[in-house]
């Protein structure tokens, strides 16, 4: 399978976040080519800070692993990586991140500050970003605009 496919799993998870009134973002991890977990963002449901697709997909990487070093395995999220996720990333060990669409707001994969290629800790990400950007950018653009009609209403 290609980047193109992996992503193509992710956003179907997104799908599953926006169906539940989450922000659609959906992550998959991949190990010698093969999907061994996936995830999407729980914040609103839970009401936890933490409760980032890639977050809980880390958490099942290291359950699979029985290990917090996910070295041999890649990353596919449909939104660039905000700082909390990075920092997670980099202590897991997570050698490479693909994802889809970039963040001006909160990306630290290039967006605003690049935390996974940083030079000064002690790891580095190889990082493919837009893959998919368009349809992982139209599902949050769609998902915020029909957010936007329903609080409009409730006014």
């Amino acid at each position: 399978m290609t980047d193109e496919d992996y992503m193509s799993l992710a956003i179907e998870e997104a799908k599953k976040a926006g169906q539940i009134g989450e922000v659609p973002i959906g992550a998959v991890l991949v190990h010698n080519n093969e999907v061994v977990a996936s995830a999407y963002n729980l914040r609103e449901s839970l009401q936890t800070t933490a409760s980032h697709a890639e977050m809980f997909l880390i958490e099942k990487g290291n359950a699979l692993f029985k290990s917090w070093r996910l070295e041999d395995c890649t990353l596919y999220v449909t939104l660039e990586p905000c700082q909390m996720c990075a920092g997670a990333i980099l202590q897991a060990r997570i050698p490479r991140v693909v994802f889809g669409a970039y963040d001006p707001k909160a990306g630290c994969a290039g967006s605003i500050i690049n935390l996974l290629e940083d030079e000064r800790f002690n790891h580095q990400v190889e990082l493919a970003g837009g893959v998919k950007a368009d349809a992982c950018s139209a599902l949050l653009t769609d998902f915020f605009k029909k957010l936007r009609v329903v609080n409009k209403g409730k006014k």
